[in-house]
């Protein structure tokens, strides 16, 4: 058989760091292991029923058995102006500055290949999700990175990015409620993002996956909710999280008409948007009762709570995420972040990502993921507290 050498293009795409987790876990679960898996971010609880039902009934409509529009059907377009007007008080035109897209991923990769020429420089947040590097790489652009770091409440500092790379960069990936870090962002800081891309001439990408994940009664920011944001970026939306509806794979760019309009000619040749039945569940999702959704939080909060007690507990000293459904966990000193999760893995059989998996500034911590119920959550933590790697307060 003939082997046809990949393209360099393809040869410069990073190795997909999730997929080596996946295969851990699998290995270890075939050696008859009780795995609790916390290192994907990938929901565990189903999709509202409402939703489903909605997806079955549409799904008999013939006119959804025939392809979709190219840039996806105006209803949808139409839920998500509604929606992002109803719970971030920000007017987007249907027609003009939403793309539809095939889950959120597909345009964070996308994006890259829109704007970037070979050469061209993107600025992205370390530690960051990694997909954001594959588009980089698929366009042979070049990245510089922005350290997240505690002391500064885990936002990039714009001050210790020197001039010339804020004169040179093209793009920037920002993402808030932060993963891996579970931060949050203040409209202060988005309305600095707008006044530096202006002056830079920067596109912003604001990846906004956990948007509806916010704790204590605290709602995260949209980016669109800062004055000039639509002028220079977009913030890319996704009923993933906010619906539990991962596999379905449905995602919205909305903002600046210039990239959208990009995203739209780039999909034009890549697909004939999504199968009608999902879109039209989709904006049932979108525009019906939020019950839900608040539901949801409230067990990412619970869960939390009870996590983040029992570390306490035993001695491992975690602050208390402020968004996401991740904890940010320091790792003890005599461990670094990959040493730690093998030993996590291999003797409490709980699988954690190692910070650097993320980028050079996650080194020292591990990344959790509160996807599984409260008494799993609870058994992670007493099958690590066998293994002493803290010391409990006197």
């Amino acid at each position: 058989m003939n082997t046809f050498e990949q393209s360099e293009a393809l040869q410069r795409l990073p190795e997909q760091f999730f997929a080596k987790l996946v295969k851990k876990v699998h290995k270890m679960k075939k050696q008859g292991h009780d795995i609790i898996n916390l290192g994907q971010g990938n929901p565990d609880l189903p999709t509202p029923p409402h939703i489903v039902e909605e997806l079955q009934k549409a799904s008999e409509n013939p006119k959804y058995h025939k392809y979709s529009p190219f840039q996806g059907y105006p209803f949808l377009k139409e839920a998500v102006a509604e929606f992002y007007k109803r719970e971030y008080g920000v007017d987007i035109d249907p027609e003009k500055e939403i793309a539809v897209l095939f889950g959120a991923k597909t345009g964070l990769v996308e994006i890259s290949q829109c704007l970037l020429n070979s050469g061209d420089l993107a600025l992205l947040p370390d530690p960051g999700y990694p997909d954001y590097m594959s588009g980089i790489a698929l366009a042979n652009a070049k990245t510089e990175f922005m350290p997240l770091l505690k002391e500064n409440d885990f936002l990039p500092d714009y001050q210790k990015i020197s001039a010339d790379s804020m004169e040179e960069a093209k793009l920037m990936f920002l993402n808030y409620p932060n993963n891996p870090t579970s931060a949050t962002a203040t409209k202060s800081f988005f309305d600095e993002t707008v006044n530096l891309a202006k002056e830079n001439n920067i596109c912003v990408v604001h990846d906004f996956a956990y948007g509806a994940l916010g704790f204590d009664g605290q709602k995260p920011q949209s980016f669109l909710q800062s004055k000039g944001a639509k002028d220079i970026g977009v913030e890319i939306y996704t009923l993933s999280k906010t619906y539990n509806m991962a596999g379905w794979r449905v995602g919205f760019a909305i903002g600046n008409q210039s990239v959208i309009n990009s995203i739209n000619l780039i999909q034009d040749h890549l697909y004939v948007s999504l199968f009608g039945a999902v879109q039209h569940a989709a904006a049932k999702a979108l525009t019906s009762s939020q019950e839900a959704v608040q539901q949801l939080v409230d067990t990412y909060q619970s869960r939390r709570d009870r996590f983040i007690q029992k570390l306490n507990e035993i001695g491992w000293e975690v602050e208390a995420p402020k968004g996401t459904f991740f904890v940010w966990l320091p790792v003890p000193s005599g461990y670094t972040s990959e040493e730690l999760a093998n030993v996590l893995l291999e003797e409490a059989h709980v699988m954690t990502a190692p910070g650097h998996g993320f980028g050079a500034s996650g080194e020292g911590y591990l990344r959790v993921g509160l996807l599984d119920d409260e008494d799993r959550l609870e058994e992670a933590v007493r099958r690590i507290e066998k293994l002493q790697l803290f010391m409990k307060e006197k």
